[in-house]
């Protein structure tokens, strides 16, 4: 079996959990693959290869992503594109997505024998179309987030399906999310939480000035647009997973539909969903061990 390892050494004791994971997949037989630019600092622990990122994805059987939320979701896609199923070890804060923590690094033998559950997540495609006709496109796992730049003082949202106008509102920004992005920004903005495992796109705006703004849940089976008119000259930012990718302007039309890709996410231990809402979500920040959550 060949292990994809993808750290991120920006976390405190990452690199200590990396040779730790690597260990454990060695004593069961497993050949783990690294990125050439990891040569220095494991070049010698266990039974490491080392090539391209791309090589990686193609040769391995399962991705491991060492680090935060954001660590998994920054492969998420990649992994998604080469049919790789993703294994996340937290060694963030937070690691909604993680099935391991830095503490259950020797359950690794469980992927070994076949001993986890695989869960399917949809991803969301975005397109911007610019007055021109130029199409940017974007995936996302989480969310994709449209919010006033520092430049625009006032925004107005006209957000549409299949055509039919659903929702024209002033907001700070609105955002569209898998149901593995429920729990992340949409949640913090009042969006409901969704089982990730669901077929749905959801809708949450950000500040609405209205007291009657609600998150709508729409079907997949179709096409959401937005536009945004702002005050002369202003523009907003598109963010795709935590990343800004675009300044969207009042020409810039965005659509929002479900990819024909989709991302299998590797639960070892079989914690279930609302279990790990409750014990990561249900209790204060300073409970919570470690770093920041990506």
């Amino acid at each position: 079996m060949k292990i994809f390892i993808i750290p991120n050494l920006s976390k405190k004791n990452c690199e200590e959990y990396v040779v730790k994971a690597c260990k454990v997949l060695d004593e069961n037989g497993c050949t783990v693959l690294l990125e050439n630019q990891y040569k220095s600092i494991f070049s010698g622990i266990g039974n490491a290869s080392f090539d391209t990122e791309e090589n990686c994805f193609v040769d391995c059987d399962v991705v491991v992503a060492v680090g935060g939320d954001g660590t998994i979701l920054k492969c998420a896609i990649n992994s998604a594109k080469k049919n790789k199923a993703v294994l996340g070890i937290n060694c963030g804060r937070l690691g909604f997505m993680a099935s391991l923590e830095h503490s259950q690094i020797e359950d690794l033998a469980k992927l070994v024998k076949g001993e986890y559950r695989l869960t399917k997540r949809i991803l969301i495609k975005a397109e911007i179309t610019d007055k021109d006709g130029k199409i940017s496109k974007f995936r996302a796992l989480n969310d994709v987030v449209v919010s006033k730049s520092d430049n625009c003082k006032i925004a107005d949202f006209e957000v549409s399906r299949n055509g039919q106008v659903v929702s024209s509102l002033r907001a700070d920004g609105i955002i569209f999310s898998t149901p593995t992005g429920s729990s992340a920004y949409s949640m913090s903005a009042g969006g409901p939480i969704i089982e990730p495992e669901m077929d749905c796109i959801e809708f949450t705006q950000i500040c609405p000035h209205s007291l009657f703004a609600r998150t709508t849940i729409f079907g997949t089976n179709g096409v959401i647009t937005a536009k945004c008119h702002t005050t002369t000259g202003a523009s907003t930012n598109v963010v795709v997973d935590g990343n800004r990718v675009y300044q969207m302007t009042e020409n810039d039309v965005l659509t929002i539909t479900k990819s024909s890709l989709s991302v299998g996410i590797i639960d070892i231990n079989g914690d279930s969903f609302f279990e790990s809402v409750n014990k990561k979500l249900m209790q204060p920040l300073k409970d919570l061990s470690g770093g920041g959550s990506r």
